[in-house]
């Protein structure tokens, strides 16, 4: 695959990254407008009841609802740090690989941060490093709505979601909960560790949901 313009999301899902992985040039979009009930502020783990959402809250839009994505600022008010970290950790305490990244993780559960795009923007940079990612990457300089690149940026809405990469791996509550498909690509790391790369790398990407 080509270049790809993509979006950029809170830990963002298997999905997302394989499609970042396999392609040749990663473009981040930059300059979209902020919408609710996406990849944005929410991502998806396998937590000991079944799939479990994470969710950053974000201060009011205002009244037209119309913002700049990277003018979104996170609501501090709320201790969801604090919550995310301690539901991460238990969901993946117990898996083989979560102790070998715990200390890239812990800064964006402990460190204040103001807006929602430079959060995660920082936290794509840590995964890309986990998972070893090396592919050059590039953010956008004004929103086209079109574009000769690969367009994924559709891949943020969770609710329309119909699409999941063909790719299987041992999870830690699968016994109890069956698999689940397409969760943050944390559930991967944290389960196959520097296996991960090549897993998103290889699989089949467009197998229906």
């Amino acid at each position: 695959m080509a270049a790809v313009l993509a979006p950029l999301a809170y830990g963002g899902s298997i999905t997302l990254w394989a499609y970042l992985i396999q392609a040749d040039e990663i473009l981040l979009e930059k300059h979209d407008h902020y919408v609710k009930q996406t990849q944005r502020n929410r991502q998806y783990i396998h937590g000991a009841n079944g799939k479990l959402m994470l969710s950053i809250p974000v201060k009011h839009l205002g009244r037209g609802g119309h913002q700049s994505y990277k003018d979104v600022e996170i609501d501090n008010s709320f201790p969801w740090q604090v919550q995310h970290w301690k539901s991460l950790q238990s969901a993946y305490r117990s898996s083989p690989y979560f102790e070998f990244y715990e200390d890239e993780m812990i800064p964006f559960y402990k460190e204040i941060f103001t807006h929602l795009y430079a959060f995660n923007e920082s936290l794509f940079g840590i995964i890309k490093k986990m998972l070893g990612c090396t592919t050059k990457t590039t953010f956008t300089e004004q929103y086209d709505p079109s574009t000769t690149n690969a367009d994924i940026r559709n891949l943020l809405e969770v609710k329309k979601q119909t699409e999941a990469v063909a790719l299987t791996y041992t999870q830690v509550f699968e016994e109890k909960n069956g698999f689940i498909p397409n969760l943050s690509v944390l559930d991967l790391l944290f389960n196959m560790g520097p296996e991960s790369l090549g897993l998103l790398k290889n699989c089949d990407l467009l197998k229906k949901a």
